[in-house]
């Protein structure tokens, strides 16, 4: 018995979309995001501390970078290592603006990204997995 090449096609072509709908929730579960709360807490000593959640999945190294903007003005406050087990992680980053001026608080956005070093090619490119732009207010430090 002979198969025709267009009914394996179509036979294959089937079955790949069904193995793709079944894999779509687990993939959209398990994305890549990161979160930044809204209310970013502003030290005395006018040091900022931006916090929120992430989760990502994969291997090779994977960074959490945050920056601050007010007015025209952008700041990092520091990057950290992220565990990337396909957990949500609690994250924060502080660091003290020196070209921004937040001695009153106020509305500011924070920029926080997810960036894999891929390093498939030799030299580590970056490779941005998730960003979220987020309108924050800046509030004295409780305590």
């Amino acid at each position: 018995m002979a198969i025709r090449p267009s009914a394996l096609a179509a036979a294959g072509g089937a079955l790949l979309c069904a193995v793709l709908t079944a894999a779509t929730p687990a993939l959209a579960a398990g994305a890549d995001q990161v979160t930044v709360s809204p209310t970013a807490a502003l030290g005395q000593d006018g040091s900022v501390t931006l916090s929120g959640t992430y989760r990502c999945t994969g291997s090779g190294p994977v960074f959490l970078a945050a920056n601050l903007r007010t007015g025209d003005i952008q700041q990092s406050l520091g990057s950290s290592r992220a565990v990337c087990d396909g957990a949500e992680h609690a994250w924060s980053s502080q660091d003290t603006p020196r070209y921004l001026t937040l001695s009153s608080g106020g509305p500011a956005e924070a920029e926080v990204s997810l960036v894999r070093l891929d390093t498939s090619g030799g030299l580590p490119l970056p490779q941005p997995l998730a960003v979220q732009h987020q309108k924050v207010t800046l509030a004295p430090a409780a305590g």
